[in-house]
């Protein structure tokens, strides 16, 4: 979830979303590294957004925070749209990284999902602001997979865990490090429907979950 803001001056699109992480294997490092993962690929590549025959840049702008004290109140009762609110645990009941609907600003990630500068938190990202996992997931012949096409995706060869692995088969899908942010996952959002107020609109909505350890949750 994020606050779309248009820059006539720089002819810019930008959206602005702080990211609050807590949980038991958060850290303030961590936090940072995330937010900074989604941003720079994001940003990668040039990508434009029209709005009204306009034509503008578009860029995100992510800040990550480590929030150990965090309380479900906070969560519950938060109205800023750029506020999104993620747990970090070595152990997830559904073994994944997941996000509390398409278009939401809470979520759970599993922490050797976002290690390495692994794409899973762009992923996740995207869902809070309005995508979905691609219907077509056997992508063979159509080179570098978007950022929403989740694990088992079939895949050409150099995208897949292991390059001479059968498709469909162990090693045989795609291995999500290779996933980048396109154009199109860009179009996908569908930007120029919003509704914009004083060159200001949110993207996503409030889904206000509070997670406790162990993938279980408290909600208001």
């Amino acid at each position: 979830m994020g606050e779309a803001y248009l820059d006539h001056h720089s002819q810019l699109l930008v959206i602005h979303s702080r990211l609050f992480f807590y949980g038991d294997a958060a850290t303030e490092s961590l936090a940072i590294q995330a937010a900074q993962d989604i941003q720079q690929q994001w940003n990668e590549f040039n990508k434009t957004v029209i709005i009204k025959r306009n034509t503008f840049s578009f860029t995100l702008r992510i800040e990550g925070f480590y929030k150990p004290d965090l309380t479900p109140e906070e969560v519950w009762y938060n109205d800023d749209p750029r506020n999104n609110y993620f747990r970090i645990e070595e152990f997830s009941s559904q073994d994944i990284s997941f996000v509390d609907g398409i278009g939401c600003n809470t979520g759970y990630f599993k922490l050797a999902n976002i290690l390495d500068h692994s794409t899973t938190a762009a992923h996740e990202y995207g869902h809070t602001l309005g995508l979905l996992h691609p219907v077509q997931l056997d992508i063979r012949g159509k080179g570098a997979p978007g950022i929403m096409y989740p694990r088992g995706t079939i895949c050409d060869p150099m995208y897949q865990y292991s390059a001479v692995a059968a498709p469909a088969t162990p090693g045989g899908t795609l291995n999500p490090i290779h996933r980048k942010v396109l154009q199109s996952d860009v179009d996908n959002l569908q930007l120029h429907k919003l509704s914009f107020k004083n060159d200001r609109a949110v993207v996503g909505e409030f889904s206000s979950v509070y997670h406790a350890s162990h993938g279980g949750s408290i909600k208001n």
